[in-house]
């Protein structure tokens, strides 16, 4: 398998957000089994499109750009959301950071 660091890179980056947000999720409404296996959910969904695009980049010519192009920005969007959920679950407790992904991340505020 040429791209296995690309499948590894997903899978990094995809359960490093799900440990977070299992942690956050438990610490706002307790632990939800269905939102823990969501995490594989995605995992699996990243890992099937980047087989697809790996299979396309590897039967046309000229489209070795696709899979990058593709996979980068969801990388960045579960970094940015991994530290959103480390910093909702009180590993990171840097204020600026809170500051920056809160109007980055709106949708994970908690509820009062």
């Amino acid at each position: 398998m040429d791209n296995a660091e690309q499948f590894l890179s997903v899978a990094c980056v995809v359960l490093l957000d799900g440990f977070f947000g299992v942690i956050a999720g438990f610490k706002r409404e307790g632990f939800k089994t269905f939102k823990a296996i969501k995490v594989l959910r995605t995992l699996v969904l990243w890992w099937v499109i980047l087989g697809v695009l790996l299979s396309i980049e590897k039967s046309f010519a000229g489209t070795s750009w696709l899979s990058e192009t593709v996979i980068v920005p969801f990388l960045v969007f579960q970094v940015i959301s991994a530290l959103k959920n480390a910093s909702l679950s009180g590993y990171i407790k840097t204020d600026l950071l809170t500051k920056i992904l809160k109007k980055i991340d709106q949708h994970k505020e908690t509820k009062k």
